[in-house]
């Protein structure tokens, strides 16, 4: 069954059952599946708890102050605040809160007890058995884009299209390829990469082929996603530029780009940022979809730490059980150096995964008892180790990136953006008070 489905069922809007999910931070692998197919646990779960679900989309459609929902939800006002500046909603010009703000989302963040809905589904999926760790946010944003893949209806009933291109923009490591992958699986689309050598002229069994040889080919498939990396790069402005290779694969794309649809034919360009891309490339019609693929922030980093050292890992494996006797197999463990990763890619997280790894064995090897603890020395050498990428120009494109997701993507990503923001503040290099030039005459002491 679809989401749409069940919410038809229930008397309850999509949208509701969506925020439903992000306010109690449920478990995306416990609620759907990658092509938005309800599982049978929270299926059941909404038919049994169908008026709280009501009554959850009837609070979040009203309009309300703090002091509203501090005396709905018998808190302080000045708590309600906090948790409401966190997480940046929409306000209205009186100072009322507009429908993205749920006061039953609210008393859960401030210990609400709403232990019914996490009893229901017992235990967490395992973080190895999950379809995706975190980014509840970018999961929801996507299926939005992708709902006239999913929905056929859409385009009948209101003439929305569906996307000819679409543009996934981020930092490098951010897990653009993944996310691209991700949709496919979504709209259930067969997933293939542009290599580099299909762009300029390739020869095959002493035949001559060129870009425009492979995409009219590709179009010819049936459900095929195309994901092309260097994507700014390939579709920037370069019209006072000679003939190159680049100039003449965005002809072919721009041409061709207007035959996606019909052909069932999704193109997906991967790029470090939006700035650099021609603006009739993202013109309507074209690749006016733009997606921000964010770094990770300290719980979902936490997260990738966890499921990277632990991937693969049998039970009975050293590693494991030398995780186990440190209690690193449990997420607590990993909150503190997560918290000091700040502006970390999901490659650097796994670089230092990959560097603590050799450093636990190496001191195995020295000492060969599962009882050997992670120390801090341990954790703060993989960190440096790590952070070798964390250079001036990463840092800059961090910058470039949030100046690109507040042009085009800000009211979907507000809390997210706030978030990796105040962490690129902390490399920020704080100027020291000058001293006043002069004497000092005052009586004070020299």
């Amino acid at each position: 069954m679809k989401l749409a489905e069940l919410a038809k069922e229930l008397n309850v809007s999509t949208e509701s059952i969506k925020r439903f999910i992000q306010d109690f931070e449920l478990e995306l692998s416990e609620c759907l599946y990658p092509n938005f197919e309800i599982k049978v646990d929270f299926e059941n779960f909404a038919r049994e708890n169908a008026d709280f679900l009501l009554r959850y989309e009837k609070d979040l459609l009203n309009t309300k102050s703090a002091q509203d929902i501090a005396k709905k939800i018998k808190q302080p006002i000045e708590k309600v605040e906090e948790v409401l500046n966190r997480n940046l909603p929409c306000v209205y010009d009186n100072g009322y809160y507009k429908s993205s703000v749920s006061s039953f989302g609210i008393d859960n963040k401030l210990g609400g007890n709403y232990q019914f809905v996490y009893d229901y589904f017992g235990k967490k999926t395992a973080l190895a058995k999950r379809d995706f760790i975190g980014y509840r946010d970018l999961f929801f944003y996507l299926t939005e884009v992708l709902e006239p893949f999913m929905n056929p209806m859409e385009s009948k009933n209101w003439g929305i299209q569906r996307p000819a291109g679409i543009v996934l923009y981020g930092p490098p490591g951010s897990g653009k390829i993944f996310w691209a992958k991700k949709i496919a699986q979504i709209i259930q689309y067969e997933f293939n990469e542009v290599k580099r050598h299909y762009l300029g002229f390739s020869y095959s069994d002493g035949s001559k082929s060129s870009f425009n040889d492979f995409l009219v080919a590709m179009m010819r498939q049936e459900n095929v996603l195309l994901f092309i990396e260097d994507f700014d790069r390939i579709m920037a402005d370069r019209t006072d530029e000679p003939f190159n290779l680049n100039i003449d694969t965005s002809e072919v794309i721009m041409h061709h780009i207007h035959g996606f649809e019909e052909e069932a034919l999704l193109l997906v360009g991967g790029a470090n940022s939006l700035a650099d891309i021609d603006e009739e490339v993202l013109a309507p019609g074209r690749f006016d979809v733009v997606v921000p693929i964010f770094p990770p922030n300290a719980k979902e980093r936490a997260e990738v730490i966890l499921y990277s050292m632990t991937k693969n890992l049998e039970k009975d494996s050293l590693l494991y059980q030398i995780l186990e006797k440190n209690n690193a197999d449990h997420l607590p463990f990993w909150n503190e150096v997560a918290s000091r990763m700040k502006t970390f890619s999901n490659t650097m997280v796994i670089d230092f995964t990959q560097s603590l790894k050799k450093k636990i064995r190496s001191e195995y090897r020295r000492n060969p008892s599962v009882d050997l603890p992670i120390t801090q020395s341990m954790l703060d050498a993989a960190l440096r180790d790590s952070a070798s990428k964390l250079t001036e120009e990463y840092l800059n494109q961090i910058q470039q990136f949030i100046v690109d997701v507040s042009l085009h993507n800000f009211d979907e990503f507000a809390p997210r953006l706030m978030v990796l923001q105040q962490e690129l503040n902390t490399f920020k290099i704080k100027e020291e008070p000058r001293r006043a030039i002069g004497f000092n005459t005052d009586n004070e002491d020299r």
